[in-house]
C-alpha cells in the first residue's frame, strides 16, 4: 500500500450517478462533484510495488444474491473490549435492518492507493464518546476495474481478513458491497509503516534493540498466518504498519495463498544444566520432555511468482514451486535491511536483483558502526540472518518446525513471547509519540479489580497478624505479671 501525505483529492475524477447510500462529501468543501473510487495511478518512487504473475484461486465466490450485501463480524475474542465495535453497534442499531450502511461513514481523507483500490481514513458519523475517537481505515474497491486475476486477489483477502484475529493482524469491522464497489473496515494504524520510518533513520538503520522489537512481533504475526494454513508472500517494511501505540499491523494479504496445516507437538530433552562439557553424551543427565507447538503448513504449495523482486525468494524465483519457507527467507530480507538499511541481493535493476536471488552467492555483511555492547547482539543477528537466507528451503530455519525454532535461536534471548504485546516500543527518530491511553479496556478495569481486592486481602492479613501478635505479646504479660503478684505472696506468707 503506497501512501501520499498531500493526496490530490480531484485526481481522475468523473461524474457518475451518485448512490443515495454512498456519502462522498469529502471531496470537497465547495462543489458536490463525486470523486470514483478508481485506482490511483500515482505511486510513490521511494516504495516498492509487489510483482504478480500468476495466481490459482483456492477460495469459491459466493453469489452475491442482491445489488446489496453486507457482513458484520462479530467481535473477536482479543478485541472484545475494543472501543471500536461499541461505535458499529451503536450506527448498526439505528438503522432499520441492523446493519452498517456507507451512509453511516463520514470519510475524512484519503490515507493512500495500491493494486486493488483505495484507502480512506473514516469514522462513524454523529458518533461521538468521550473516551475514544473511532477512527477506521476504508479499503473501497472498484471490482468492474479489475481483471479476473486481481478479483481472485481481493476475495483472498476479503476472506482471510474475515478469519483473523490476533494483536499484530488487523480485524475487519464490517464488509461492505453495494453495486460494483467492495468496501472493507478495518484498523487505522496512524503511525505510517516501516519503510517511512527507516527512511527517518541516519543511513536507514535501526539500533539493534528496535530491529530486535519489530522483528519479535512480525516473527509471532507470521506464527499466527502459518498455523491457520495461510502463507503470506509479501512481507515488507512497506507491509509493516505501525499502531498509535507504536505496535506493529501486517497488512496486504491479496497475495497470500492458503493450505492444510497439521498441528503437531515436538518432543525435545531438557538437559540438566549441572551437566558440564566434559561429560559424554552418554552420561548427560535428562530431567524430562518438553513438547513444542508446531504448526507449520509443511505442504503448502504454489507456482505463482508473486511479491516483492527484492524479497523474493530463489525457490519462487526460479519458478518450480514453493512452499512456506518464502516467508522465512523474506524474514531473514527483513531484518538485513532493517539493519544495514539496503537489501542483501539488491542489484542496479530488479533483473539483476533476481540474478543475485538465484545465484549460489551469500549475502555479504558490510561493517556497521555499533557499540561494543551491541556487538555480540549483531553477530546473532548475523548468524539468525544466514541460517534464514538458506537457497535450499528443506534446510532453512523455520521451513520444518516454523517459528517454535526462530525463537530459541541467541537473537531472541530475553525475550518474554507471553508477554510481547505488554512491551515497551522502542523510541526511535520519527517514530510513533506515544500518547495516554484515552479509555481503559474492560481487561484492563478487571486487573485493577483484582489488584485492589488482592492488595486489600494482604493489607488485612497483615493487620490481623499484628494484632495476633500483640494479644500474644499481652498475655505473656499478663501471664508473667499474675506468676509475679503470685511469688510476692507467697514470700508474704512464709516466717
Amino acid at each position: 500500500m503506497q501512501f501520499n501525505s498531500n493526496p490530490n483529492m480531484d485526481d481522475d475524477a468523473f461524474y457518475y450517478t451518485l448512490d443515495t447510500d454512498l456519502d462522498l462529501s469529502f471531496t470537497s468543501t465547495t462543489t458536490t462533484t463525486a470523486t470514483t473510487f478508481r485506482n490511483s495511478s500515482a505511486r510513490s518512487s521511494l516504495a516498492r510495488s509487489s510483482l504478480t504473475l500468476s495466481f490459482n484461486d483456492r477460495i469459491s465466490s459466493s453469489a452475491t444474491p442482491s445489488s446489496y450485501r453486507n457482513h458484520l463480524p462479530h467481535s473477536r475474542p482479543h478485541r472484545r473490549w475494543d472501543p471500536h465495535w461499541s461505535a458499529i453497534r451503536a450506527a448498526s442499531n439505528l438503522s432499520p435492518d441492523g446493519r452498517l450502511h456507507l451512509r453511516h461513514l463520514k470519510l475524512l481523507r484519503l490515507l493512500g492507493a495500491g493494486d486493488l483500490g483505495r484507502v480512506f481514513l473514516c469514522r462513524i458519523r454523529d458518533y461521538h464518546h468521550s473516551n475514544t475517537d473511532s477512527y477506521f481505515a476504508l479499503k473501497v474497491v472498484d471490482k468492474d476495474a479489475l481483471s479476473p486475476k486481481k478479483l481472485g486477489h481481493l476475495q483472498t483477502e476479503a476472506e482471510i481478513l474475515s478469519v483473523l484475529d490476533h494483536p499484530f493482524l488487523p480485524t475487519m469491522y464490517a464488509h461492505i458491497e453495494v453495486s460494483h464497489y467492495t468496501c472493507m473496515m478495518i484498523d487505522y494504524c496512524s503511525g505510517g509503516d516501516l519503510h517511512s520510518l527507516l527512511r527517518k533513520q541516519p543511513s536507514y538503520r535501526l539500533p539493534v534493540q528496535a530491529v530486535k522489537f519489530y522483528a519479535a512481533e512480525v516473527l509471532v504475526a507470521l506464527e499466527y498466518l502459518h498455523s491457520l494454513g495461510i502463507v503470506y508472500r509479501d512481507l515488507k517494511p512497506e507491509n509493516i504498519l505501525l499502531r498509535e501505540d507504536g505496535h506493529i499491523m501486517l497488512s496486504d494479504f491479496d497475495l497470500c495463498f492458503t493450505s492444510d496445516v497439521a498441528h503437531r507437538i515436538h518432543k525435545r530433552e531438557v538437559v540438566d544444566p549441572m551437566t558440564t562439557r566434559r561429560n559424554r553424551r552418554r552420561d548427560r543427565r535428562v530431567e524430562g520432555d518438553v513438547g513444542e507447538f508446531v504448526a507449520e503448513p509443511t505442504g503448502a504449495f504454489s507456482k505463482s511468482c508473486v511479491g516483492t523482486h527484492e524479497y523474493l525468494a530463489p525457490e519462487l524465483v526460479s519458478g518450480h514451486g514453493h512452499g512456506n519457507g518464502v516467508d522465512w527467507w523474506a524474514f531473514g530480507v527483513l531484518i538485513y535491511e532493517l539493519l544495514y538499511g539496503v537489501t542483501p541481493f539488491k542489484g542496479v535493476n530488479k533483473e539483476a536483483t533476481l540474478r543475485n536471488i538465484a545465484s549460489s552467492k551469500d549475502a555479504m555483511f558490510s561493517p556497521v558502526d555499533i557499540s561494543s555492547k551491541a556487538d555480540k547482539e549483531m553477530d546473532a543477528a548475523k548468524d539468525l540472518i544466514e541460517k534464514l537466507l538458506v537457497k535450499d528451503p528443506r534446510k532453512r530455519m523455520g521451513s520444518t518446525m516454523g517459528a517454535a525454532e526462530i525463537k530459541k535461536h541467541p537473537f531472541f534471548d530475553g525475550v518474554k513471547w507471553a508477554l510481547i504485546r505488554s512491551y515497551k516500543p522502542p523510541e526511535v527518530r520519527g517514530g510513533v509519540v506515544r500518547k495516554s491511553k484515552s479509555y481503559v479496556s474492560g481487561v484492563q478495569r478487571r486487573r485493577k479489580w483484582w489488584w485492589k481486592g488482592l492488595s486489600y486481602m494482604m493489607m488485612r492479613s497483615k493487620k490481623g497478624s499484628k494484632i495476633s501478635h500483640c494479644n500474644s505479646n499481652t498475655t505473656n504479660y499478663s501471664s508473667s505479671s499474675s506468676s509475679c503478684v503470685h511469688n510476692n505472696k507467697l514470700r508474704r506468707s512464709c516466717p
